[in-house]
């Protein structure tokens, strides 16, 4: 349990914190989320792999939290990081550049933000995200389709 937690805590925590979890919220959501994989392990099928299984009991138990804390927000949050020796024009540019993105994300509804995030950040596929969305493969298609789409437009724009 705890070389599994310590593989997928981040990406669970990026992926909560993409959904509008507090830091706070998102590490409580995962610590949730850790105990019912490990008191359901013997129901994981195989059908999914594990980060996708994982994902979708995270999203669940957050679904949970904002429930009863009657509050739903999206929050986009990109964490900045930075070399110890940077180079101050490529952190300059690098800075902007993270800036319009984090902008332009921004801008996109939530559906299309949250498979953006779940395919280009978290690196699921299409069926791994249809499952952790809820929804149809083809709909994760039509949304990401939409959204790069989006994204262009917003980004050529200076």
């Amino acid at each position: 349990m705890q070389a599994l937690y310590r593989r997928h805590h981040d990406a669970v925590i990026g992926f909560l914190r993409g959904r509008g979890a507090s830091p706070d919220e998102a590490a409580d959501v995962v610590h949730d989320a850790m105990l019912e994989i490990w008191r359901t392990a013997s129901k994981y099928s195989g059908q999914a792999s594990v980060k996708t299984w994982m994902f979708t009991i995270a999203r669940n138990k957050l679904i949970d939290r904002f429930r009863k804390g009657s509050r739903l927000s999206f929050v986009d949050e990109v964490p900045d990081s930075i070399d110890e020796d940077p180079n101050p024009e490529a952190v300059a540019i690098a800075s902007d550049d993270a800036e319009r993105v984090r902008s332009c994300l921004g801008k996109l509804k939530p559906d299309h933000r949250n498979v953006i995030r779940l395919a280009f950040f978290d690196d699921l596929n299409y069926d791994e995200i249809a499952e952790v969305e809820g929804v149809p493969k083809g709909t994760v298609k039509t949304r990401i389709f939409h959204a790069k789409k989006l994204l262009m437009r917003c980004l050529g724009k200076r």
